[in-house]
This record gives structure tokens, sequence and C-alpha cells, in this order.
């Protein structure tokens, strides 16, 4: 394939789907307690009902309602009073009309009660009797046997992130393990003879390898591990076996640098000789990130990034990100909000253009605001909180225009 015969993001995206849709990610059982962040890879079905009883919700008095009706603080109504249930134990009490039975919150309301007024509601006069002074209504202040999750229902379904409140339900079903995708394991490698290491001295002429680290910490961030990072010089054979290596461990690689058209650029001929299919497609109609590669090796996914440090965060956003969703089984989550554009932004004719911004609250408003320098600036990251996409149809954006924002 020649080089940068560029494609557009929607058919890069779709390119990808179709010849690595198939890559199956596995799947692990993983402790509740070490489960957030995780994708369930199954349904979770109740294997109770919760409540397992009829339950209180109030400190009170388990009645027949009907007793209450009319009752006023003036002319109460008066009932026998049977006994206590205790918290966490089994009632023995049946209620009738006429009777009351005193209920903490969470225990077991009796047999025959249909209500529970709140103790607030009531006076007990002595060790027999009990005062109401407000009516209440059938099955008030009371949860009924699986009116939280019934038996056999689907609470939680496959490609379900877990968070709290998964946890939550899954510990009031008693389930203390679950099966979960297997993190999808990223290995990047970063190219270039100026490129050192963070703990390396920077001499005159080197550049630190800024990339793996920031693209490190989006994979992790979106729930993937990153299994290795590696320097490696601009010679053929270093990087052919370091490929190698790296797709012996991983379910997708990423090569930082290395990817547009230069006599020391070898990761288009390390693609090509690998076992697969070979380089995809070279070149990309985005701005910036035009020098992105996508390749077969061993049947998974390389993808040779820009070595600018904006151009390659775009380019992962944009065709990275979306494909470890998919390994991932689940939702493209990306974090968006509606903001109002302060400022004209420009776009690239026939290019899809990806402009870093800032966002912030004025007078109510949400309003977004270009970020200025190159791709090759890191501030450019740091100044800016999120990004805008114009399409390549579109002929940028007019001040005053409310558009969707990406958040990092």
């Amino acid at each position: 394939m020649e080089f940068f015969k560029v494609v557009s993001i929607q058919d890069a995206r779709e390119l990808i789907d179709r010849e690595f849709g198939e890559y199956i990610m596995g799947t692990e059982e993983e402790s509740l307690l070490k489960c957030r962040g995780r994708i369930l890879s199954e349904d979770i079905v109740a294997n109770v009902n919760v409540p397992e009883f009829d339950r209180s919700t109030v400190d009170g008095y388990a009645i027949v309602v009907e007793d209450s009706h009319g009752a006023t603080e003036s002319i109460p109504s008066i009932l026998d009073y049977l006994g206590e249930v205790r918290i966490g134990e089994t009632s023995e009490y049946s209620v009738k009309n006429g009777q009351a039975v005193y209920v903490p919150t969470g225990g077991m309301i009796p047999i025959g009660a249909t209500g529970m007024i709140m103790i607030e509601n009531t006076e007990k006069m002595d060790d027999t009797t009990v005062l109401l002074f407000k009516p209440i209504s059938k099955g008030e202040n009371m949860i009924f046997t699986g009116e939280d999750i019934e038996k056999g229902e689907v609470v939680l379904q496959s490609g379900r992130i877990i968070g709290p409140n998964e946890v939550g339900v899954l510990a009031s079903l008693g389930i203390n393990k679950v099966k979960v995708v297997k993190k999808p394991r990223v290995y990047i490698l970063s190219t270039g003879d100026e490129l050192i290491d963070l703990d390396e001295e920077l001499e005159m002429g080197k550049i630190r390898d800024i990339n793996s680290y920031a693209l490190s910490a989006m994979i992790e961030d979106i729930g993937c591990d990153t299994i290795g990072r590696e320097i490696i010089k601009d010679d053929y054979n270093l990087l052919l076996e370091g490929v190698k290596n790296a797709l012996e461990k991983s379910d997708l690689v990423l090569l930082s640098g290395g990817s547009s058209v230069g006599t020391r650029d070898f990761t288009h001929k390390v693609i090509a000789d690998l076992h697969g299919k070979g380089v995809l497609a070279h070149g990309l109609s985005i701005k910036p990130g035009k020098p992105t590669i996508i390749g077969d090796g061993n049947g998974k996914l390389i993808v040779g990034l820009p070595g600018h440090p904006v151009s390659s965060i775009v380019v992962f956003k944009a065709l990275v990100e979306p494909y470890l969703f998919t390994l991932l089984r689940t939702g493209n989550f990306k974090r968006k909000l509606t903001a109002v554009a302060t400022h004209n932004f420009p776009s690239s004719p026939g290019k899809e253009t990806y402009h870093m911004v800032t966002v912030r609250e004025e007078n109510g408003k949400t309003l977004v605001t270009p970020s200025f320098g190159k791709s090759g600036m890191i501030t450019l990251l740091s100044s800016s909180n999120g990004y805008i996409v114009i399409r390549e149809h579109e002929e940028g954006i007019d001040k005053g225009d409310e558009r969707e924002v990406y958040l990092f």
C-alpha cells in the first residue's frame, strides 16, 4: 500500500472493526472488593428476593391500617400492644385488628400487618396499650418481599461497569465473586534515537519520552493495562524484535513515533514483515494526526501513532480508545457536555479537526475556549481540559454556537 493514501476516521474505525472485530477478550473471576471499575462479562440474575422478608423502613408499630383511619390528636385510635420484634430476629407475632407490634427500622413485619405507623405519631400508654394519632395507608413505611429485587430478575447486565452502586447490589445478593472481562493488555514502543527515559540525563538534542507516559495514563484510565513500555532506537532489527516481543505479551501494540515518511522510519517495513496482513492504512484525514499507521501483526492490531504529543493523544482518543472499549465489551463512555463557543474555531477542509479546549462556567453558562499552540507543544495539553471535533464536511464553528465538548 502506498504511503499517505489517507482514509477518514470513520473508514479507519470500520477497517479496525472489520479486521479485528472478532478478537475476543477472555473472562476471569474477581472478588467483590477488587472488582470496582471492571466490566461484567455475564448477566447477574438474582438468586434470592431482596428483601427476603417484609421489612419496616421506620421505627414504629406494625398494624392493620384500617385501625388508624380517623385517628387524630384529639381522638386517637386505641390498640392492644402485643410486644416487640427485635432487629435481626424472626417475628413470632401475628397481627389482627385492634393490635400493634413494635418493629424497629429494618425489622421483620409480623404476619397480618398491612402498614407501619411511625413512632412519633403514637404513644405507648403502658405495657398493653398504644395510641395512634394519625391515619396511614396500606403498605406505608414497608418494603415487601422481593419489592427491591425479585428472585430470577436480571439485576445487572453484561457489559456494565462495576462501580460502588453495583458493588452494593451484588453484596445484597450475597455474591462475593463475579466474572469480568479480562483487561486488554497494551504494549507501548516509543521509537527514535533522540528519545530518553525520565531517569536519564537530558543532553542537547535529546527528548524525554513523554508519549508513553501520557498514553499509559489514558490506557489505565479506561480500565486497560499497560504491560510494557520501551524505547527503541532507529534500527530495523531492534524494532522488529521489539514488536514481536510486544505482540507475544499483549492484545494491542502502540508505536509512538516512526509513522511519518522518512528514511529512518522503519515502522511501515517492520509491520509489513510480520506474520499478518501487514500495513492496512497509512495516513488519516485528521488534524492533527495525519501520519498514522494501522497494521496487522499476527492477527493483533498495531497502531503507529505520530510523535507529537498532542497528535498522539488525538489519534488515541479518535481511533484506539473506541477499539479498547470494543474489547472491553462496553459502550464508548466518553465524558461530554454542551458548551457555547467563545471564539470562532477554524477547520481544515476534508479533514476531521480536533481542537484542544478549555471549558469553564461563567454567569450560569458553560463556555468553551480554544487552547492555542502547536501539536508538538506539551503545554497545549496541560492548558486544556477537553477537545472539540469538527467533522470533515463542516466549515468550522462560529462564536456563539453550541457544541459537544469531550472531556479529558
